[in-house]
C-alpha cells in the first residue's frame, strides 16, 4: 500500500489484524503487520508481532538494505546470525544489520512471541538462500 499522499496517524486494534504465514515462514509461523506499507502505507518502517508454534521457524535469509531489531516476549527459541546460535528467552533483543543471515526457530514446547522492526519496509532487497 504505497502512495504519495501524506501518511496520517492511526490507531488499530490488534485483535482485527489477521495472522498470516510469509514467504519463507514455515510450520505455523505466523506474523500481524501492526504498522508497515499493508497497514498504514508507511515505507519506512514494517512492525510485527510474530507468533511461532513448536518447531515453527523462518529459513534462514539475508536482506541487502533492511535493519531489524527482535524482542522476545515469550517462549524460547534459537536465532542464527551468519553461523552462531543464539537462545532467545523472554526480554531478549537483537539487532541484525543488513547483509547478516539469519534464522530463528521456536525450539520450546510453548508458543514463541516476539516483536519484529524492519527498516526500511520494502522487502524487495530481500535474499531468501
Amino acid at each position: 500500500m504505497k502512495s504519495d499522499k501524506p501518511l496520517k496517524a492511526i490507531v488499530q486494534k490488534m485483535a482485527q489484524m489477521p495472522w498470516k504465514e510469509y514467504p519463507g515462514h514455515f510450520g505455523g509461523a505466523l506474523s500481524k503487520e501492526l504498522a508497515g506499507p499493508e497497514t498504514v502505507g508507511s515505507s519506512r518502517v514494517d512492525f510485527r508481532i510474530s507468533r511461532y508454534a513448536p518447531m515453527a521457524y523462518v529459513q534462514e535469509h539475508q536482506h541487502h538494505i533492511q535493519e531489524q531489531v527482535y524482542y522476545v516476549l515469550e517462549g524460547e527459541g534459537v536465532l542464527t546470525l551468519d553461523d552462531e546460535s543464539h537462545l532467545m528467552r523472554p526480554h531478549d533483543y537483537v539487532y541484525v544489520p543488513p547483509g547478516v543471515r539469519h534464522s530463528f526457530t521456536n525450539t520450546g514446547l510453548d508458543g514463541l512471541v516476539f516483536l519484529v522492526i524492519t527498516t526500511p519496509a520494502s522487502d524487495e532487497e530481500q535474499e531468501v538462500r
